[in-house]
């Protein structure tokens, strides 16, 4: 006798309030495994094209791996050129900002009535406060450098193995379906390694769009290295809707610091109002396009719950990872309700 569908949609929230708790807790092990995943979707028509050149399946999985590492390494480089740049300004960037804060000083004096000396002795005061945490803090950023570059080795050695094994790893998965449903199956992993693979890849591309358009308005407005705030950005969207409201903001803050008066920090608002508009309304329609088809409102949803468990990790594979999911719901019949329910609204 089948289950009532209430008792099927308990079970599912069930389901998924213990999914929540397991991924939460086990954030070191499943973070470079998503990463690694949603990297190998991403590359795997790139491997399949060099097996059709008749490339093994292992020398194709190291090229495609070894591709990543020179694109990281490329964006890396070209930071790494406008950060020299950015380096050679820092005297007078280092003068304007003293500059600036001595006027925040007077500001406040002058609005509040605290006289500059109690507000020296006050960050003084602050600064022997936290001068014990020092030793904390450098011990803090070691522990997360270190951290990262283990997580950086294991992101691409599970993005290699998935690549070589991925034929046996969907082997495994058709096993675990039953016969009338295998090429259901088949079509739901086809359809996830594409949705993600062009959401990535249009993402990528309209990174470089961005670097464009915010590289002409920060040059138009007067940004001293404004092809380095533009990069940032750019890289910065990654982390959807925090990224590049971030990007913007440091590039007020150093806008500022470089002497830059109201004209340019409206300038710089103008520039970041108009590419959002251009990204809203034609990048993200054309360029990324609607692989992941997911409302707005999960859209955001997924974003603030990816945060809330993975942290920035979960901001980054948030929109894929619901996207691959509400795939998996559209063919599964009792799960076909909570696909509608963050899918698109089919009007």
């Amino acid at each position: 006798m089948s289950l009532p569908p209430v008792f099927r949609s308990n079970q599912v929230i069930l389901l998924f309030i213990l999914s929540v708790v397991v991924l939460y807790f086990g954030k070191p092990f499943f973070v470079p495994l998503t990463i690694a995943g949603i990297l190998a979707m991403l590359f795997l028509p790139f491997c399949q094209w060099l097996e059709r050149k008749n490339l093994s399946r292992g020398l194709s999985a190291f090229t495609a791996v070894f591709s990543f590492l020179l694109l990281i390494a490329g964006i890396f480089m070209l930071l790494g050129w406008q950060i020299s740049g950015l380096a050679e300004d820092m005297a007078d960037i280092q003068e304007q900002g003293g500059e600036l804060i001595s006027k925040v000083k007077t500001t406040i004096s002058d609005k509040l009535g605290i006289p500059q000396a109690q507000q020296d002795a006050m960050m003084k005061e602050q600064q022997s406060s936290g001068g014990g945490k020092a030793g904390a803090l450098v011990a803090g950023i070691m522990s997360g450098i270190m951290g990262l570059l283990v997580d950086t080795i294991l992101v691409l050695v599970y993005m290699f193995l998935f690549l070589l094994l991925r034929l046996h790893l969907k082997k495994f998965v058709l096993k675990l379906v039953d016969t009338g449903h295998k090429k259901t199956a088949e079509k739901v992993m086809t359809e996830s390694a594409k949705a993600a693979g062009k959401y990535l890849s249009g993402l990528g591309l309209m990174i470089v769009m961005l670097w464009v358009l915010y590289g002409i308005g920060f040059s138009i407005v007067g940004v001293k290295n404004g092809l380095f705030f533009a990069i940032l950005c750019g890289l910065l969207e990654i982390v959807p809707f925090v990224g590049n409201i971030t990007g913007t903001g440091i590039t007020l803050i150093m806008a500022l610091a470089q002497g830059g008066g109201t004209n340019m920090v409206i300038g710089v608002l103008i520039t970041y109002g108009v590419v959002q508009f251009l990204q809203t309304y034609v990048l993200e329609p054309l360029v990324v396009g609607a692989q992941v088809k997911l409302n707005p409102l999960f859209s955001i949803l997924a974003i603030v719950a990816g945060e809330l468990i993975w942290g920035v990790p979960g901001m980054v594979v948030a929109i894929p990872v619901m996207g691959i999911g509400e795939i998996i719901f559209d063919h599964v019949n009792d799960l076909q309700p909570f696909g509608f329910l963050i899918g698109e609204d089919k009007k």
